[in-house]
């Protein structure tokens, strides 16, 4: 029998793997912002379930929904990971190609009442009267915060000194240094004024908002229609990585997703997963369900900031990530 020479053996095993790696698809996906929040998503990155699927991921990260929102539309990305309200705006400045929400990752408001002093028996009564730092009006934190706040007899623009001017970096250095008595704050930064004596966490947002959708993956209808067997791969990774979130401590997800977290130690990454994922704010499932999306709703019709009202099925599509779960 001839013998093949070594080299040629070696060059075909070599063309073989190329082939199997151009089969795969790269997706590019926006994020709004990097946020321990979003660690089911950097758990199916740094465990490979996306390439697992054949999908190569690449993340960037787009700093605040208008700019993720006009990356996705002007095709800067194929997936934006972005809160669903910003999907109504869209639909509602009219688009012959309208963007649909597919995979949700987070179902809480990711927001946390800081107090100045320690509130061993807080009532939300309490914060009648008191020097209140909110979010940017419009958002999507102050929208569910005014909606909290009147589920308990709050007004929030006549029951409170309500401030809303002050720019997202520099809320918490506002509060620690101005004469304020509460803020709403995302994590870590809850946490963090926490350690330095600065503030103390006294109530959940997400916890009193119910279930919403707060950040979905999403993308436009044609690339949906193009694509679906990516993103259906995409929805499969997705799913595994929160099967893997709800089965395993906050300290195995600390340990996960530190790399994309490099400036943040290990025992606060901790402290923030084990926070939201003890108010279940990491979604068990990519489905965003209509009651949810209701929930959205009435939550921007409360803060006046709802343009119309949007039927569940015109911009949500269950029908992926229902198959996936069905597999």
């Amino acid at each position: 029998m001839k013998k093949i020479p070594f080299l040629l053996i070696f060059l075909g095993f070599g063309f073989l793997l190329t082939a199997c790696t151009e089969e795969n698809s790269t997706i590019q996906v926006a994020e709004v912002t990097r946020s321990i929040f979003y660690a089911p998503q950097y758990v199916a990155l740094e465990k490979g379930f996306f390439e697992e699927e054949g999908l190569n991921v690449e993340l960037r990260t787009t700093w605040g929904g208008d700019k993720t929102m006009t990356t996705l539309l002007s095709d800067g990305a194929d997936i934006a990971l972005v809160g669903s309200e910003t999907s109504i705006y869209v639909y509602a400045r009219g688009s012959d190609d309208p963007v649909i929400n597919f995979a949700q990752l987070t179902q809480t408001d990711g927001t946390f009442l800081v107090a100045k002093e320690e509130r061993t028996d807080f009532n939300w009564e309490d914060l009648k009267g008191s020097n209140f730092l909110g979010q940017r009006k419009g958002g999507m934190p102050q929208m569910v915060g005014e909606f909290v706040l009147k589920k308990h007899g709050i007004n929030p623009h006549e029951d409170l000194n309500l401030t809303q001017s002050i720019d997202f970096a520099n809320i918490p250095n506002a509060f620690a240094t101005g004469d304020y008595d509460y803020v709403q704050l995302f994590e870590p930064t809850a946490s963090i004024m926490e350690r330095e004596g600065k503030g103390h966490i006294i109530a959940s947002f997400g916890t009193e908002s119910g279930k919403v959708p707060y950040t979905v993956f999403m993308a436009k209808q044609s690339f949906i229609n193009e694509n679906e067997d990516d993103i259906k791969k995409f929805t499969r990774a997705l799913y595994k990585a929160q099967q893997w979130v709800q089965a395993h401590s906050a300290e195995e997800i600390a340990s996960v997703i530190q790399p994309y977290f490099e400036d943040t130690d290990l025992d606060l990454i901790t402290t923030v997963v084990n926070h939201y994922k003890s108010q279940g704010s990491y979604a068990e499932n990519p489905i965003l369900d209509e009651a949810e999306w209701n929930n959205l709703k009435e939550i921007m019709e409360e803060a006046g900031e709802l343009p119309q009202d949007v039927k569940h099925n015109t911009l949500v599509n269950t029908e992926i990530a229902r198959e996936i779960l069905n597999e």
